[in-house]
């Protein structure tokens, strides 16, 4: 098990949310042709940072923890989002070819934030449409960075017993359940897999015990598991579910987002 660092960026601050919380909200203004829409996009906050993307960059560096992810949380084409992709330029600049990035990424942008420094990009909502997998998009993605450079962010809630991928920053369920069949599928299109589970994302009160065993029973790729640590315990439990084949991301009980965590001590657990 290895411990992924996180920078999550919301409306242009790190910060940590209550995963299932984030809404996008009306536009505040009328989109034309190529003009950038305004939107407001709430969440439920656990922690607002006051350092900069740069300030994690150069912690994580500095304590090499490489293949972290950064996260950008606005929608794609708004103003918001502009101000994410500047903090996370600063991340990155912080710690060249340590980090990962995600958010409102597609087959024909995905090259600019390779060459802004991220080792790979983060991508689900481009290649779902109407709900379903959109293999004509997997495939063009595929081909434009290669499937070395990809990390598909398979994140999950739970609904009728099984557990579903979301879109949209996690608002909208797909037809596609997470199960042996998808992983299957998609580890022919990536690296790796991020894998969020949305219903306890943010909240620190535990692991959502279903995806960690489905996805440790699995183990045909790198998998980093996020959501619900909110202790050592936790971490512990994780291993033993997970049968050493999935890593971990913290987010919102680090004592450096403001909970009760000492970095250093999840860095110890995890080895």
């Amino acid at each position: 098990m290895r411990f992924r660092p996180c920078i999550d960026i919301h409306n242009g601050k790190v910060k940590q949310i209550v995963g299932g919380s984030l809404r996008d909200g009306d536009l505040l203004s009328s989109i034309k042709e190529n003009e950038v829409c305004h939107e407001v996009s709430s969440a439920k906050e656990n922690f607002v940072s006051e350092e900069d993307g740069a300030f994690y960059g150069s912690l994580y560096k500095k304590l090499g923890l490489t293949g972290g992810h950064i996260i950008l949380l606005n929608p794609a084409g708004s103003e918001e989002y502009k101000k994410d992709i500047e903090q996370a330029k600063s991340a990155l600049d912080a710690f060249p070819g340590g980090l990962m990035i995600g958010g409102g990424i597609t087959a024909d942008n995905a090259g600019s934030f390779l060459e802004m420094g991220a080792t790979h990009i983060i991508v689900t909502s481009y290649v779902f449409k109407d709900g379903k997998v959109d293999m004509e998009r997997l495939s063009k993605l595929k081909k434009a960075v290669g499937k070395e450079r990809i990390v598909l962010d398979l994140s999950c809630r739970k609904r009728d017993n099984d557990y579903y991928i979301v879109t949209d920053r996690w608002q909208k369920f797909t037809e596609v359940k997470l199960d042996n069949e998808a992983l299957e599928m998609f580890k022919n299109y990536a690296d790796e897999f991020l894998i969020h589970a949305v219903d306890v994302e943010g909240k620190s009160k535990g692991i959502e015990e279903g995806v960690a065993r489905l996805l440790g029973d699995w183990g045909g790729l790198p998998i980093t598991y996020a959501g619900g640590v909110g202790s050592l315990d936790d971490i512990k439990k994780l291993k033993e579910l997970g049968k050493n084949n999935l890593d971990v991301t913290v987010g919102s009980a680090l004592s450096i987002f403001g909970g009760n965590i000492e970095l250093e001590d999840v860095i110890e657990s995890v080895k």
